[in-house]
Parts: structure tokens; C-alpha cells; sequence
């Protein structure tokens, strides 16, 4: 950080990039936008890349280090800031079904993602981490997290964020559609766990619930999403020891732990007393968003499209594949737990 202060390309960078992380909020307040179900974060990747591969606006290297600070330091401190979305009091109120639920989804995703990514599609370990931590968690925001902990190149995570856009919004218009056909045949409470638990994005999770116009769906729903969240915290701890044990990189052994998974934690449990007002809380969440999308943002800026796809159609099989499990496995979850 002591090389930034000095640069001051480095703050003309910063600027720049929130002018366009501002443009990406605009687009994304578009009735049209929010129709589709893409939230501010989804929307900053996408525009970042078609800045640079569709409109092919170069961005100058001198700004390398302001985008280097969005995509590391930024990154966490937002991550960080993300647990004033959660308090301990409403995730208790929901019952222990909710949290077995969230936590057998989370950890079977990834470990179905995990094996066959690596040993049936033979696709490349950070991605295959990253699509199956996006479809297990909560979508773009887990991708970031996981990326600061694998250091992986930005290519890999803007595949597994557009696996989110995919798939979590294809969820979000079938889920109110089969239950209002009472396909699914789930009491309220019910949908609003299968809702919370299984969608990828908290903004799918808001979209199907607010579709279906039940009180205890919208309500409760956003509160198992956001149990999935504070499951960030305790997974990329077990990520960190579990790529040292398996790294054949001498360099690599040295165990970090993610400090920003913990504070993240500790962040939670404080708003769980409401010692801040809720006006606070609620304007600590907009600047929190906005951080993640300049995130994003530079994420996006940073993408090749030749690279991206150079990684072919394993990324897209492996995403189906957790889809079908979260939608079939995840209600049949919910019917024998709930």
C-alpha cells in the first residue's frame, strides 16, 4: 500500500474506475436489468468486459496498481464489510433446519464440483473451485472471496461469475413458475429455504421470492441465503489449509489464513446487537456493494475473451451439473429435513 500513496496515477486510476463502476450502477437500476435478475455485481464484470473485448477501450498500464488494489485490498476490506448483512438473531429464529440445510449444500456442492471437475471433466483445478464455490455460497461475492485466497488469474474467475448470471438467473424465473403450478408442492416456509438454499445469487434469491408475493417466502428466504454467506468465512479457512496439504509447490506450503473471512465473522456477530442505528447499517451496505462492484469492475476490465475461451464448454457442464443438483437434490433435501 506505501508504494500507492505516492503514485498519483494511482488515485486517477481509482477515480476512473468508480466513473464506470458508477455507470455500471445505473445500467443496473434499469427496470429491464432488474427484470433479468442481474444485481449491480453481475453487472459491473459484464460491462468491465465489454469495455475492453467488445469496445475495445484500452485502459492505460500506468493504472495497473489502482486496479491491483481493487481486486486485492478492496476486495477483502468489502468482504469484510459484507457480514452488516447478517445478524445472528434472525438466522436463530429460523430453526436449526435452516442451517443443516445451508450447510449440507454448501459443502456437498463443492465437494460434487470439486470431484467432477478434476477427475471426470479434467478441468482446471482454480476454475473448477471457483465455479463449484459460486454455485455452493452465493454466487459473485464467493468468487471473489475464493479468488483472493487462490490468486488466480482474472480470466478464471470471470468464467465461473458468468456460470452465476446463467444458471442462478434461469433459477430465479423457474422456481416461482413451478411453484405457482404446484409443481413443487412446498408449504411457504418451506419454498423460502429451497429458495434460499439452492438459488446462486442473493439477488436471485430476492427476485423469485419477492415473484411468489408470499410474506414468510420473501422474508425467510433471504435469511437461509444469507446463513450461506456467513458459510464463506469457516469454508475459505478449510480451502487454505486444504490447498497446502495438497500443493506440490514448496513456495505455496506456508499456511495464511484468510483474515478476512474471520473479521467477516466478527463483523456479523457486532451487528447482531444493533449497536448501529439500521440508517447506518443500511448506508455502511451501499458503499459495501459499491467496493465489490469497482471489484468487479476491474475484474471484468482485466478479462481476455481469448482466453476465456480457450477454457471451452467444461466450465458450462460442470455448472449444469450442480444446478440439477441443487434444484432436484436441494427439494428433496428440503422434504426430508423441513
Amino acid at each position: 500500500m506505501k508504494e500507492y500513496i505516492k503514485d498519483k496515477n494511482f488515485y486517477v486510476g481509482l477515480a476512473l474506475l468508480g466513473f464506470f463502476t458508477l455507470f455500471a450502477k445505473y445500467i443496473s437500476l434499469l427496470d429491464s436489468v432488474k427484470n433479468l435478475g442481474f444485481s449491480f455485481l453481475i453487472v459491473a464484470i459484464l460491462i468491465g468486459m465489454i469495455f475492453t473485448n467488445i469496445l475495445k477501450i484500452k485502459i492505460s498500464s500506468n493504472f495497473d496498481n489502482s486496479f491491483a488494489f481493487a481486486t486485492k485490498t478492496l476486495l477483502r476490506i468489502a468482504i469484510v464489510f459484507y457480514g452488516f448483512r447478517l445478524t445472528f438473531n434472525e438466522i436463530f429464529q429460523l430453526g436449526w433446519q435452516a442451517f443443516i440445510v445451508a450447510i449440507i449444500v454448501v459443502c456437498s456442492t463443492f465437494i460434487l464440483g470439486y470431484f467432477i471437475g478434476i477427475k471426470v471433466l479434467k478441468l482446471d483445478k482454480e476454475i473448477t473451485i471457483l465455479t463449484s464455490v459460486g454455485s455452493a455460497i452465493c454466487g459473485a461475492a464467493a468468487i471473489l472471496a475464493t479468488e483472493a485466497v487462490l490468486k488466480n488469474k482474472a480470466y478464471k474467475s470471470s468464467v465461473a461469475v458468468s456460470t452465476v448470471v446463467l444458471f442462478g438467473t434461469f433459477a430465479m424465473f423457474l422456481y416461482p413458475y413451478l411453484y405457482s403450478i404446484d409443481f413443487l408442492n412446498l408449504l411457504p416456509n418451506e419454498m423460502a429455504i429451497y429458495i434460499g438454499g439452492t438459488l446462486h445469487e442473493v439477488a436471485h434469491v430476492v427476485g423469485a421470492s419477492n415473484s411468489i408475493s408470499n410474506e414468510t417466502i420473501e422474508n425467510n428466504a433471504v435469511v437461509v441465503k444469507m446463513i450461506r454467506v456467513m458459510l464463506i468465512a469457516p469454508f475459505l479457512v478449510l480451502l487454505m489449509l486444504f490447498l497446502v496439504k495438497t500443493s506440490t509447490n514448496k513456495q505455496k506450503s506456508k499456511i495464511t489464513i484468510p483474515w478476512f473471512a474471520i473479521f467477516f465473522i466478527g463483523v456479523a456477530f457486532f451487528n447482531s446487537f444493533n449497536f448501529v442505528p439500521k440508517t447506518i447499517v443500511d448506508n455502511i451496505n451501499e458503499v459495501d456493494t459499491f467496493c465489490l462492484a469497482m471489484a468487479m469492475m476491474a475484474l471484468g476490465i482485466k478479462t481476455n475473451f481469448k482466453t476465456f475461451f480457450e477454457v471451452g464448454i467444461k466450465p458450462i457442464v460442470l455448472a449444469t451439473i450442480l444446478f440439477i443438483w441443487l434444484s432436484v437434490g436441494g427439494f428433496f433435501l428440503i422434504k426430508f429435513i423441513v
